[in-house]
């Protein structure tokens, strides 16, 4: 049976031996959720269907392993009390319990002279932290600003540039019968500060109080009434009805503020600061905290002496029903077989390669027990436990493995290992292994991961051995595509049914090694590509001026299908205000300045013939309007989606929408598109389909992509099933007093929150890579390019399936230069990313430069190792002025002034490819 090693969620037990007929342990159990079915990789050799899910940020203490069908059976009831016990286990559980809790929100005034202190508080122990900011007046946009240093209770720290971190601290107050853990927050009458926005973080289990993004605001002036969020009448605060997590925001609506009606642009200033009067409140509502509360299972062994049969013995407190998913092994491989009959009483078959039995449920006390009789020919039990339709229970990642002749249950350390699953750290799938357990070696390191900080991330995709078959036949590798897209159906069902909080997964689903590396044969699922593609970017920021792109591109296409690209990004096609096209228009007009329709499609087609997929960069963001409302505001579009105000968001205050409010950042340039309204995201997609029709447009480079919520990109992605789609999701690193922070976790999660929200169907631009590799070239500290947990510190480090790594685009180099690789050094640069997981993406300029022969020889070798988006890397050293790096165990990298050698041993080393300071060598079997 397939086996996902997750990283333990808690320190193992003592283990304590006794004598050869008793072996008595405690071992930790992981507690894992997941978003796909379960199935077993050794029946058959069907892949793996373990995929995990984390719902937390920061900390991965709980995780469920979730199954596609719930099977409930009664238990044979059999008398085993005579007989020899020849072994015993009892495993320590970690599980989820909820509490219900309070929180408090007061705002008080401090004395005569118009100030304020905001007090915010909650009832239930825990490290509770204040994640907040300000919004100033005249900035009505989502963006936050770190409050005033005079504003700052003590303890704060700052988050980048736009909030803060205040940890709530023991009061003496009591709020229903318990402690209340609060923090003050003064605030100045005579400020310009327009609201207060806030989050709630529980640091030990990692939970995030929010709804989807949507933050608590206490608003303290008249002027933002126009929030979609205010709620109106005449006192002073209100609070929307729910959940505390389900809670939008907190809007406190000031005194005397005038109607919308009646308020004018030329006098919106003077209102803000005349309207800007609170009036005190106190409210407070319940939510959900959940919380670990240690449970166990204990398995015994008996020898039944009057009978041939050994019977195994089931004891746990776990509550609720509880169903063993069991099989038995005759052999020393561990490989899942059905028992013969006769079962346990009710006892059903799981797909024909698994039997279900529920426990009984004791009656004295909690908890349940069970009793099955089985062969004595049969060597071991084989199980993991279903407590729900969502959850389930495993060894530490592995099956568990009962010996039933009295040997220990702990992994053979002679055998092969089961390939690992973590949190905060990923291994990729490798060739086909058997056994399921770890070597005491790799036990202790994985302990010692799981109590460093946890990454976040939300559904993860399928894990698999389906690399072991690569010598399988093609039909086969089908019937293995439909079971995988199955999966990700019932994945994408149970992250729907998960997302209370912001949730992290950092595994991969399996690549199925391709026939010819330049064409795939199967996708694994839309938007993802095959694991295999090089990326070009395809114009730069000068490229419209020739006003013949297209024709210059094509006649390039052969060149740059020679160089080893296998997917290029194309401009932004459509009718454009700038003539870079970033600013479309008339979304279905595409004569632009890069060519005509008819030179666009014979492009497409041309790359298509070259062997190359293309993508098409679409704009669906914002939309420039066409004609003015009865305001004059440019708020109107025409064309074939000729929408109105409704199609605009209602919070970007320069367009005066009369849609929903904003799912993401507001672009100030241009109208921001509500994509919440029905009638706007039908019209997109079925644009988007005729692009892919009409044009031939292979997927979607997204642009601007925090400007809306990932889910409607799913939402698109599933109306268009892309080869491929990246969302350009860009936003700040954090830095500490003009110094690059070490730790960018906060950054990379940024992107994956949003790639979860897509339900892994896009991936994203690896930001944080680039920005990590301008710090550690530019003031050789190469030490930068490994995290706490000794990964790559970019998103490719958590989720490289989905991260598009890049150096240099249109924005960054070119004529723009926003934020320019280090000059001479991007060479060094190619060598990271062509060299490493992830989707590898090439800038236009650097192509066709002095450049060009280095690119093409670090690509050919990315093609001839075969190394993808999901290998695996071992970072072997990171020094200040050296790093370097094993990929697959098949190439060996490096960059940096410093010396690397690759290190003596069974492998031969041989020099591939060298630059300026950096070197890349293969191994010579």
């Amino acid at each position: 049976m397939s086996a996902v090693r997750l990283k333990p969620l808690f320190h193992y037990c003592n283990r304590e031996e006794k004598p050869r007929s008793l072996h008595r342990r405690s071992t930790n159990l992981s507690f894992s959720s997941s978003s796909s079915s379960y199935a077993n990789n050794n029946y058959d050799k069907w892949p793996k269907l373990f995929s995990n899910f984390c719902k937390f940020k920061h900390h991965p203490r709980l995780c469920s392993i979730r199954a596609s069908a719930a099977a409930e059976t009664a238990l044979v009831d059999t008398d085993a009390s005579s007989g020899r016990l020849l072994f015993s286990e009892t495993f320590q559980v970690k599980r989820v319990q909820k509490v219900e809790g309070k929180t408090s929100v007061r705002l008080d005034k401090k004395g005569d002279g118009g100030n304020y202190q905001l007090t915010v508080g909650c009832n239930l122990p825990g490290k509770w932290v204040l994640h907040w900011g300000v919004t100033y007046c005249g900035d009505f946009g989502r963006e936050w600003d770190q409050p005033p240093p005079e504003m700052r209770p003590p303890g704060s720290i700052a988050i980048k540039d736009y909030a803060i971190e205040t940890p709530l601290k023991k009061s003496s107050s009591v709020l229903e019968g318990r402690i209340l853990y609060a923090v003050q927050i003064d605030i100045n009458a005579n400020s310009s500060i327009a609201a207060i926005n806030f989050v709630l973080k529980e640091e030990e289990m990692g939970s995030w109080y929010q709804h989807r993004g949507r933050d608590f605001r206490v608003p303290l002036t008249g002027q933002l009434e126009e929030d979609g969020n205010t709620i109106r009448g005449n006192k002073g605060f209100s609070i929307w009805p729910g959940a505390f997590s389900q809670i939008s925001s907190l809007l406190l609506k000031s005194e005397g503020s005038r109607p919308t009606g009646e308020k004018h642009v030329g006098d919106a200033k003077e209102s803000q600061l005349q309207n800007k009067h609170v009036e005190g409140f106190y409210e407070e509502c319940s939510f959900l905290k959940e919380e670990l509360v240690q449970s166990f299972v204990t398995v015994s062994v008996t020898n039944n002496l009057k009978e041939d049969n050994t019977f195994v013995r089931f004891d746990t407190d776990l509550p609720g029903d509880v169903v063993v998913h069991w099989g038995v092994c005759r052999d020393g491989t561990k490989t899942w077989e059905i028992p013969p009959a006769p079962h346990p009483p009710e006892t059903k078959v799981f797909r024909n390669k698994a039997l279900q039995t529920l426990l009984k449920s004791n009656k004295d006390r909690d908890g349940s027990w069970g009793l099955f009789a089985l062969d004595k020919q049969i060597l071991g039990l084989v199980f993991v436990l279903k407590l729900n339709e969502y959850t389930w229970i495993n060894n530490m990642g592995s099956d568990f493995y009962i010996p039933l002749t009295g040997k220990s249950s702990l992994p053979n350390p002679t055998s092969k290992s089961e390939h690992k699953q973590t949190f905060g750290t990923v291994t990729e799938p490798q060739e086909e292994q058997t056994g399921s357990g770890s070597t005491a070696e790799e036990s202790q390191a994985v302990a010692h991961v799981a109590y460093t900080d946890g990454i976040i991330n939300e559904i993860r995709n399928l894990v698999s051995d389906i690399s072991s078959e690569r010598s399988t036949k093609a039909k086969f590798k089908e019937a293995q595509q439909k079971i995988l897209q199955e999966i990700e159906k019932l994945a994408a069902e149970a992250y729907s049914i998960f997302r209370s909080s912001s949730p992290t997964f950092l595994d991969e689903e399996p690549v199925s090694e391709p026939d010819e590396v330049l064409k795939p044969p199967v996708k694994i699922c839309s938007g993802t590509g095959s694991g295999y593609e090089v990326l070009c970017q395809g114009f730069n920021w000068e490229s419209h001026k020739s006003g013949r792109w297209y024709s210059v591109l094509n006649d390039k296409a052969t060149d740059l299908s020679s160089l080893g690209f296998t997917v290029i990004w194309l401009p932004p096609p459509t009718d454009s205000v700038s003539p870079e096209g970033y600013m479309p228009r008339d979304l279905y007009n595409l004569n632009s300045r890069y060519g005509s329709l008819e030179e666009l499609k014979a492009l497409v087609n041309r790359f298509h013939e070259a062997g190359m997929k293309v993508l098409g960069d679409v704009v669906l963001n914002h939309r420039c309007a066409q004609y003015q409302n009865q305001n004059g505001i440019w708020n109107i579009f025409g064309g074939r989606l000729n929408w109105d105000d409704r199609a605009v968001v209602a919070d970007d205050p320069h367009f005066q929408g009369r849609g929903n409010k904003s799912s993401g950042d507001n672009f100030h340039a241009a109208p921001n598109i509500d994509h919440s309204q029905d009638f706007v995201r039908n019209d997109l997609k079925e644009w988007l389909c005729w692009l892919r029709e009409e044009i031939g447009y292979d997927g979607w480079r997204l642009d601007f992509a925090r400007g809306f919520w990932g889910g409607y990109v799913k939402d698109y992605i599933d109306a268009t099933e892309p080869y491929f789609a990246v969302g350009e999701y860009w936003d700040s690193l954090s830095y500490t007093y003009g110094e690059m922070d070490h730790n960018q976790d906060g950054h990379r999660q940024r992107i994956v929150d949003w790639i979860n929200a897509t339900n892994g169907t896009a991936g994203a631009f690896d930001v944080t890579t680039k920005g990590i590799l301008h710090a550690a070239l530019e003031r050789c500290e190469y030490w930068r390019l490994s995290d706490q947990k000794g990964k790559p510190p970019g998103v490719v480090g958590w989720w490289p399936s989905r991260a598009v790594t890049f150096i240099e685009n249109h924005d960054t180099g070119s004529t723009q230069g926003h934020w320019r690789f280090p000059s001479g050094k991007e060479m060094q640069g190619y060598a990271y990313i062509l060299t490493h997981p992830g989707t590898p993406a090439v800038f236009y300029d650097h192509i066709f430069s002095h450049y060009q022969h280095e690119i093409k020889e670090l690509i050919a070798l990315r093609h001839r190792t075969k190394v993808h988006c999901r290998s695996t890397v071992k970072i072997t050293k990171a020094e200040r002025d050296v790093y370097a790096a094993n990929i697959d165990e098949k190439v060996i990298m490096k960059i940096g002034p410093g010396h690397f050698e690759p290190p003596s041993g069974p492998h031969k080393w041989a020099l591939a490819v060298e630059g300026r300071d950096y070197k890349v060598c293969l191994c010579q079997l």
